[in-house]
């Protein structure tokens, strides 16, 4: 998908920093892409960039790519700025103008293009990705669009009722709200790999709306908030496979929808920058990010009714205690897991064996890479002593210290 005719290609031959590479060609001003080396001359054509960088690239594989006759700059390992500035602005005469109200006012004019009179449901699920999705699809489109909202029971506390106040109170919107907690469950009964259930969830979300698009009649596309992210971690657009996104692997083939994903190009950081532009409030754009599973995926192994509320009950400890310590928007994520661990304990002067919970916090800036965030350990101590006095059967705490890479950030 090309944004703007101004736009930079990066072709990825390996490189581990080709990700921050097309990141960094954006916060320059410039629109950039992240594509595999597999494409062929035709589809570069088609993409129409103004140059081409070669990421990670071995000099016996670039050949043909130098045909095309556009500016080409390789790049062996991270380039020093002043290069990068160089190749932009002086080699491919770029304008610069990238931002995120430009973003807006082009997605608008072809949101309006492709949809024309036609109409648009939309997958909100609340989070951060699928509420910039509503409100832009929203802007261009007005009553042609129908959010609808699907609690699956696996959203965070008190969460189902905050988007119904946000949506439909305050923006007014055209908004349905499913109670769809006894059907995703009973498809997750008994599941216990992480893949299968991300695409159980994804699947599920497709049916549940194809049964509302049945009973509202002609709606021709579903909007949702796929981000680059998600398409990168999903093997495409230059990624490895690292996991299937609900919204990118996880979605079936005999979907009744056209799809219509306006962030798709975006990075997270990006996406609350157009959030921003749109006059989304503070507490939606930077609500603490949540994948489309939910705690389907913050429950290890099967999920059932009981560990899903046990773990939304620690997670909501979490993060009241991070908030009260002023860290809320010093850490770009953090929430509790359910391990699958059982252990022995004391609760009571009695033994006990109940469950392990885990604390995840990072630092971010798009979720592509991440360190822990180091907690003050009083902090921490106060979380742990809450969760282990006031969420039935949890007798243990532990914090996760681990980085990504290796690890991700979710568990599952």
């Amino acid at each position: 998908m090309t944004i703007e005719k101004e736009m930079i290609l990066v072709l990825d031959y390996g490189s581990q920093t080709s990700q921050e590479l097309t990141r960094k060609i954006r916060e320059l001003g410039v629109y950039s892409e992240l594509r595999l080396p597999s494409l062929t001359n035709d589809q570069i054509k088609e993409l129409n960039p103004k140059g081409i960088i070669l990421s990670g690239v071995q000099a016996d594989e670039t050949e043909d790519v130098f045909k095309l006759g556009i500016p080409i700059l390789a790049i062996e390992s991270d380039s020093e700025e002043s290069l990068l500035k160089n190749f932009l602005f002086d080699t491919c005469d770029c304008k610069g103008d990238w931002s995120a109200a430009n973003y807006v006012e082009h997605e608008v004019k072809r949101i309006r293009e492709i949809v024309g009179t036609r109409k648009v449901l939309c997958a909100l699920s609340g989070g951060v990705d699928s509420s910039v999705v509503a409100a832009l699809v929203h802007r261009a489109i007005d009553d042609q669009l129908t959010s609808v909202f699907v609690d699956h029971g696996l959203l965070r506390k008190n969460e189902g009722d905050l988007v119904m106040e946000t949506f439909k109170d305050k923006f007014k919107m055209n908004i349905i709200r499913i109670d769809a907690e006894d059907r995703f469950l009973s498809k997750l009964a008994g599941v216990k790999d992480p893949e299968e259930k991300r695409k159980i969830i994804g699947n599920e979300f497709i049916y549940v709306f194809d049964d509302e698009a049945e009973r509202l009649k002609d709606m021709d596309f579903l909007a949702q908030g796929t981000i680059y992210s998600d398409v990168i971690e999903s093997g495409a657009d230059g990624g490895k496979m690292v996991k299937s996104h609900h919204n990118v692997g996880g979605l079936p083939e005999d979907m009744q929808f056209e799809l219509l994903e306006p962030l798709k190009a975006l990075f997270k950081d990006e996406v609350r920058a157009v959030g921003i532009e749109l006059g989304l409030p503070e507490e939606i754009v930077w609500r603490q990010p949540f994948p489309g599973p939910g705690l389907g995926i913050r429950v290890l192994g099967e999920v059932t009714k009981e560990k899903v509320e046990i773990v939304r009950e620690a997670d909501a400890i979490l993060r009241e205690e991070i908030a009260s310590a002023g860290l809320d928007r010093d850490i770009w994520q953090y929430f509790a897991v359910l391990p699958g661990i059982q252990s022995v304990g004391v609760k009571d002067g009695e033994r006990t064996y109940d469950h392990t919970v885990g604390i995840r916090a990072v630092h971010s800036v798009d979720g592509m890479t991440s360190d822990f965030a180091r907690i003050p350990w009083d902090v921490l101590e106060k979380i742990s002593r809450r969760m282990t006095s006031e969420v039935d059967q949890v007798n243990r705490v532990v914090y996760d210290i681990s980085s990504k890479p290796p690890s991700t950030i979710e568990w599952e």
